[in-house]
């Protein structure tokens, strides 16, 4: 059985919900998670993905931040274990969405994460975006012992190699790609999550958000700042991952493109 599992940072939903839907009736993911809503949990508009035959969770906030997953109902008929925003750190913000579905009989625990960017690492946002990261690690320590079978998913504002940047010297010094924000993607990986795009041989350049400004899609000036993590268990299932570069060059994109796994069990 396969299962496509994709994340998307979309920008703001109210105005990408074309995109989504465009999105659904073409690529027909079994799981879709979103970041960056922008929109208040009982503005968005369900019944539209609904129509399509997908389950939403939902948890937003107005303006800024928001996730929300949507799941294939042929293929999952219920979710359940649902955490909204981390348990262990206090937070106004709409970052996290945990849920758990059934694939096949296996549990798949699946987590939607809206990472802090930070500004800079001069602001006041930036040792928020530490802890934030840091109250994360513990919490999936803990997580991954109850859920083996682990997805963690979403926009990490984290470029964790230079490879993973076009002009690494340009980013060395942003919030994105500092040392301390590496190290916390390090972090991740040493409680035994797998970067499930570094699994396959990929080409070169390949990246998953482009600023706006400068032309910066059509020069291919990009950053992989979209990731998904697999639990070891998953690692034996992993397909494929690809980036879905072709929604980033449509009408008033967002400025990250989905990215897609597909597991086969």
């Amino acid at each position: 059985m396969k299962c496509k599992i994709t994340t998307w940072n979309v920008n703001s939903l109210k105005v990408r919900k074309p995109h989504v839907l465009q999105f659904l009736q073409e690529e027909s993911p079994d799981i879709l998670c979103l970041q960056e809503l922008k929109q208040p949990t009982e503005e968005v508009d369900i019944r539209a993905f609904a129509e399509l035959s997908y389950s939403t969770e939902v948890f937003g906030q107005k303006t800024y931040n928001g996730v929300a997953t949507l799941t294939k109902k042929s293929v999952f008929s219920e979710c359940t274990n649902i955490i909204k925003n981390l348990p262990n750190f206090e937070d106004p913000q709409s970052r996290l969405l945990a849920m758990t579905v059934l694939l096949d009989g296996l549990p798949l625990r699946i987590v939607n994460g809206y990472f802090p960017n930070g500004e800079t690492t001069e602001s006041e946002k930036f040792p928020y975006k530490l802890k934030w990261l840091d109250n994360l690690i513990a919490w999936l320590e803990k997580e991954l012992k109850q859920y083996p079978n682990l997805v963690l998913l979403g926009d990490f504002n984290i470029a964790p190699e230079d490879i993973d940047a076009k002009h690494p010297e340009e980013w060395k010094h942003t919030v994105l790609c500092v040392p301390e924000v590496r190290q916390k993607f390090k972090n991740l990986l040493n409680l035994g999550l797998v970067d499930s795009f570094r699994q396959h041989d990929q080409p070169e350049k390949i990246y998953s958000w482009w600023d706006y400004r400068m032309k910066a899609f059509q020069r291919n000036l990009g950053l992989r700042i979209d990731h998904i993590l697999i639990s070891e268990p998953l690692t034996k299932f992993n397909r494929s991952v690809v980036v879905n570069k072709n929604f980033r060059g449509l009408e008033r994109p967002s400025d990250h493109a989905p990215v897609t796994l597909t597991l086969e069990l």
